[in-house]
C-alpha cells in the first residue's frame, strides 16, 4: 500500500494505518508527502496550533486562516477555545510523517503536484512508481486528485469521506448536524473522477444521539477509521468481494458554503446550545445530591 500524505497526518490517521499494518499485514514501501510550495499557510505553524494550547502563534494563524476561511475561521477558534475551557475533550493531534511508525521502512518521496484549480495530478513519473510498487493506495492528503493515479495501483486509490456518500457528498458532517441527523455514515471509497462518487469499499454507520457539538460529529465517525480501513484492505483481498456501486449519490455540498456568515453562524450557534446542555447536564447531579 502506498500512502498520499500530508506533511502532517492526523492521529486517527496514523492510528488507522497503524491498525491496518497490524491487522492485515499490508506493507507500505512507499509514502508520496504534499509538498506543494504555494500555501496559504506553514503546516509546521498548523501543526503547532492544533497541538498546543492558544498562544501569539495561533493568534498569527488565526488572521491567515481567515483570509482563505473567512466566517469559518470563527468556529475553527471556536473548538480551540473549547478544548482550552474544559467543553470539549474533542482534541486533535497532528503528526509529522517523520514520526509515524509504519514509515520506518518506507520511501518517503516530497513531490509537488500538477495543479489544475482545485483538482492535483501527481507527476508521470511518481505515478508508474506508485503502480509499480503498490497494490492500493490511500489518500490522506493532496486534497482533490485527478489522472492516472487513480487506475496506477490495481485496486485504486482509496479515500474516507466522513459522511455516507448516497446521502451527503463534499460538505458532509456539517450539512447533516444542521440538519439534525441522528444517524451518519463513513464511507471507505475509490475514488473516481468525481467528488464523492466512487465504489464503496467499506462503510459503517453511527448513532449520533449523544452528539451535541459538530466536533462530536466529527469524533464519533473518526472513532471509525482505524478498524474500517482494515476491513477495506480485508475485502480487496476477497476475491469473492464486490464493491458497492450507489444507484443514487447525494447533493453535493460545496465546502465554500462553510465560509458564508449564516452557515458559519448556525453551526456557531448549535455549537455553543450543545456546550451548555453539557455544561447544565454535569451539574444536575451535584443538585440532586444536596
Amino acid at each position: 500500500m502506498c500512502v498520499l500524505a500530508e506533511p502532517y497526518l492526523t492521529d486517527y490517521q496514523v492510528d488507522s494505518l497503524v491498525n491496518a499494518v497490524r491487522e492485515t499485514g499490508i506493507e507500505i514501501p512507499m509514502v508520496v508527502v504534499n509538498g506543494t510550495v504555494s500555501r496559504s499557510y506553514d503546516p509546521d505553524q498548523v501543526a503547532n496550533a492544533v497541538n498546543n494550547p492558544i498562544s501569539l502563534t495561533t493568534l498569527k494563524l488565526f488572521r491567515e486562516v481567515f483570509e482563505r476561511e473567512r466566517w469559518w475561521s470563527f468556529v475553527i477558534a471556536e473548538r480551540k477555545f473549547a478544548e482550552q475551557v474544559g467543553l470539549s475533550d474533542t482534541e486533535e493531534r497532528r503528526i509529522p510523517v517523520e514520526d509515524v511508525p509504519v514509515f520506518e521502512d518506507s520511501d518517503v518521496r516530497r513531490v509537488e503536484p500538477i495543479q489544475d484549480g482545485a483538482w492535483n495530478r501527481l507527476p508521470p513519473d511518481v505515478v508508474e512508481e506508485v503502480g509499480d510498487r503498490a497494490d492500493v493506495v490511500v489518500r490522506y492528503g493532496f486534497d482533490l486528485i485527478e489522472g492516472d493515479i487513480l487506475t496506477a495501483p490495481r485496486d485504486g486509490v482509496l479515500s474516507f469521506h466522513p459522511a455516507d456518500i448516497r446521502q451527503y457528498r463534499g460538505l458532509g458532517p456539517p450539512r447533516a448536524f444542521l440538519d439534525g441527523q441522528t444517524r451518519m455514515g463513513i464511507t471507505l471509497q475509490r475514488l473516481s473522477d468525481e467528488i464523492d462518487a466512487g465504489e464503496i469499499i467499506a462503510i459503517e454507520h453511527r448513532d449520533l444521539d449523544d452528539c451535541l457539538t459538530l466536533w462530536d460529529v466529527y469524533d464519533s465517525l473518526r472513532d471509525v477509521q482505524p478498524h474500517l480501513l482494515a476491513a477495506g484492505i480485508t475485502n480487496l483481498r476477497d476475491p469473492d468481494f464486490e464493491p458497492i456501486n450507489p444507484d443514487a449519490l447525494g447533493p453535493y455540498h460545496s465546502v465554500a458554503d462553510r465560509r458564508e456568515p449564516k452557515f458559519a453562524l448556525q453551526i456557531l450557534s448549535k455549537n455553543v446550545s450543545g456546550y451548555l446542555t453539557r455544561v447544565r447536564d454535569a451539574r444536575l447531579p451535584d443538585l440532586t445530591t444536596r
